[in-house]
């Protein structure tokens, strides 16, 4: 099954209310803009707000890491949503975040779950389709057990064993610069560099230029072309755990196992004093 639904689709669905539909947009680093207001400008009729900072650990240092089962569940289920229901997420226009929705909702068990391909930008495109404005209705609550699939996370007691010898190929959504240390990083304090062995893919390597998703063979042969071998199952890092979603989703794409996703990133690993560090091409 594809981790992605076309606008057309699912405007199709939208009189029979067939999808919960989430509005899952972040800032990614030096993006201003206000989600919460930009939401109430223009929305995809009938969608809610997933705000991922709030589906995340508050008791964690690091920036929207993986919140409890427990809290995902109370909070999944606020949103109308039961384990049955198909849920559809979608970003204004940075791909990330609806990934970075896609991929929490798939840690914790929820299998009826799609990415929303070129966001809301695709859907005010493509046919001109329908937006609404103001507050979103507020759904009536459901009861959500979450089901975590542990396999779909690392974190970095895992990542320390990979580099050390675990053979586990890794995958950096971060660009070239940022990943070969030739910048520094946008969060001060960072080492800049990479983890030993890990492959550079910048995340926008799998998009269009208009934020689509670029076809299925053709993700696949970037990453055959790449080395990426199909067992076993990938690791994807990037800054802070969001970028790193969008290779997950294209590994799924492109017909590999979806892999894990290291939840800390360089977020953690570069502020880690004894986390090796690679430096250059």
């Amino acid at each position: 099954m594809s981790p992605l639904i076309s606008a057309q689709t699912l405007a199709a669905s939208l009189e029979k209310r067939t999808f919960c539909i989430l509005d899952a947009t972040a800032l990614l680093p030096g993006e201003t803009s206000n989600p919460d207001e930009a939401f109430l400008k223009a929305h995809i009729p009938g969608s809610l707000r997933f705000d991922i900072d709030l589906f995340s650990d508050p008791e964690s240092t690091q920036p929207h890491t993986v919140p409890s089962a427990a809290r995902f569940g109370r909070l999944f289920g606020a949103l109308g949503i039961s384990r049955a229901t198909p849920v559809v997420f979608y970003d204004q226009g940075n791909t990330a975040s609806a990934c970075r929705g896609w991929w929490l909702a798939r840690l914790f068990g929820h299998e009826q779950v799609f990415v929303l391909d070129g966001g809301l930008p695709a859907w005010q495109r493509d046919d001109h389709h329908p937006t609404s404005t103001g507050p979103a209705q507020q759904p009536t609550a459901q009861p959500y057990t979450a089901r975590t699939h542990f396999s779909r996370v690392k974190g970095l007691g895992d990542m320390l064993d990979i580099v050390s010898g675990t053979v586990q190929p890794i995958l950096d959504a971060r660009s070239a610069a940022r990943f070969y240390g030739e910048v520094p990083e946008p969060r001060p304090g960072l080492a800049s560099g990479h983890m030993p062995g890990a492959f550079n893919l910048p995340y926008k390597t799998l998009l269009s230029e208009n934020g689509h998703f670029l076809p299925a063979e053709r993700i696949r042969d970037i990453f055959l072309e790449l080395g990426l071998p199909q067992t076993p199952p990938a690791v994807t890092t990037c800054g802070s755990g969001m970028t790193a979603s969008v290779l997950n989703v294209g590994l799924a794409l492109a017909g590999f196992d979806e892999g894990a996703l290291y939840d800390g990133s360089w977020a953690e690993w570069g502020a880690t004093p004894d986390a090796p560090v690679t430096k250059g091409r």
